[in-house]
């Protein structure tokens, strides 16, 4: 396939110019001065987060928009006094971009204090295999919606050949997985929604890993606003499978994004990362959660139905 290149400088001087008149926190001219601020939770993953956050927090801070900080867990294994010491400062910051997976977090202080944040209007933004985590911690679990389980861990829905949502419940159907990584098709289904407003309906995505049968209370306020056909010859399902989808959690908002797989041994490629449409939802979803409207513009050159597009 043909590619298209992508380099975030252009992108930041695209959207330099709404920066200013925008609010997030505060009143008056402190408020139209704030950018967002985004905080980064990494630590345990099975992924390559050591490299992939701080290309995360670079392209969001190179669009502008976005003030980033990093909140790292601590090591697989680790005892109760080592977690003793992860307290983000949730109150700090307006929305959590998630790169971890890993179990719940320690001590039950800490999920409680992330609650109450998205409960009194915070938001948090999953990256691929952060839906994977935290397994039994149920606030989460709610709060994602759809998740890494097995297939008796919850329902499972997917869209139809005709677009008609389809419920399966808890041990009906397969539980999550995923074929060999290829390049696929993302369908937008929400067209007017605003982190999806501009892009073309069906884009290229990168070589990537394309989660089927994910699991989880699926609750009926959650939104699809994107999938991905799981095609039969590369060990996928036969249907339209969810990539991209939000809930509301109190006051505030989830938006989970299970494109994005860049593992451990990977430290150059990253290309499932580096695709401009997998960028552009990670940071217009960043956007929404938090103020409910998107500035950040589609790039000039977002990925085609046979083009993929990458960041160099």
């Amino acid at each position: 396939m043909k590619i298209q290149r992508f380099f975030p400088l252009v992108f930041a001087a695209a959207v330099a110019v709404g920066v200013a008149s925008l609010a997030v926190n505060g009143t008056g001219a402190e408020k139209d001065a704030q950018k967002i601020r985004v905080l980064i939770i990494d630590g345990e993953n099975n992924h390559n987060w050591k490299d992939t956050t701080p290309f995360l927090k670079e392209q969001l801070e190179a669009t502008g928009r976005f003030e980033v900080s990093v909140a790292t867990t601590p090591p697989r294994g680790a005892g109760a006094e080592d977690w003793a010491g992860f307290k983000p400062d949730f109150d700090s910051v307006d929305v959590v971009l998630s790169n971890y997976n890993g179990p719940m977090w320690e001590p039950a202080g800490t999920r409680e204090a992330f609650e109450a944040f998205l409960e009194g209007g915070g938001a948090l933004v999953n990256v691929h295999a952060a839906n994977n985590a935290a397994r039994g911690w149920v606030g989460f679990e709610e709060a994602t919606g759809l998740l890494w389980r097995g297939s008796k861990d919850g329902a499972r829905v997917y869209l139809d050949e005709v677009g008609k949502l389809m419920r399966l419940e808890p041990g009906d159907g397969p539980g999550a997985g995923h074929g060999p990584q290829h390049e696929y098709v993302i369908k937008v289904r929400q067209t007017e929604h605003p982190i999806m407003q501009g892009m073309p309906n069906e884009w290229l995505h990168t070589r990537d890993e394309l989660y089927h049968g994910q699991r989880g209370p699926a609750p009926e306020s959650m939104e699809i606003l994107a999938t991905a056909f799981s095609a039969p010859d590369k060990k996928g399902t036969g249907v339209h499978e969810p990539m991209v989808w939000w809930i509301p959690v109190g006051e505030g908002k989830v938006v989970t994004n299970v494109l994005g797989h860049v593992g451990k041994s990977d430290t150059k490629e990253m290309v499932a990362m580096r695709c401009v449409g997998f960028l552009t939802l990670v940071a217009r979803s960043c956007e929404w959660a938090v103020m409910d409207e998107v500035t950040i513009p589609v790039p000039d050159n977002f990925p085609t139905r046979d083009a993929v597009s990458v960041v160099e």
